[in-house]
């Protein structure tokens, strides 16, 4: 499965510091197979990404579409499809289906939101559904998890 990432608020605080836990989490689902990216609105954040040490788990970075989030994919070059998306943004999640997580602003020790990423990913890749609150299934169907 494609999984988008985005950065600030979602894996990222004001202060820059990492969301606890993204390391594992990254890890445990490209060990599953999956496929991980990261993009943002406010463009490609690659040096972000080499900073905190996640270059290794993370297939590319995009910059993300902040309106018409499908019809833009070309615009910003995206050329996969986003098959489940992280974000604390819930309207892009609601177009391409993923879990919506708490806003990151500031550091929190013990900020579980990964692990509930994570529990969310892995129920949906095996079953198409998930029965946490924060999932959100892709508007107009969509790709199957694979």
């Amino acid at each position: 499965m494609n999984i988008f990432f985005d950065v600030d608020y979602t894996l990222l605080a004001v202060d820059g510091s990492l969301r606890p836990n993204t390391h594992e989490v990254f890890e445990k689902l490209a060990a599953d197979g999956h496929r991980i990216y990261i993009w943002s609105g406010v463009g490609v954040r690659t040096a972000e990404v080499r900073r905190h040490g996640l270059e290794e788990l993370v297939v590319d970075v995009f910059q993300k579409p902040l309106h018409d989030f499908e019809a833009r994919l070309s615009v910003f070059d995206v050329n996969v499809t986003p098959e489940f998306v992280v974000d604390d943004y819930p309207e892009i999640v609601g177009v391409f289906g993923g879990a919506v997580v708490r806003p990151y602003y500031f550091p929190v020790a013990g900020d579980d939101e990964m692990q509930r990423v994570y529990r969310i990913a892995d129920d949906f890749s095996k079953t198409g559904h998930s029965d946490d609150s924060a999932f959100r299934r892709r508007r107009n169907g969509g790709p199957s998890p694979g």
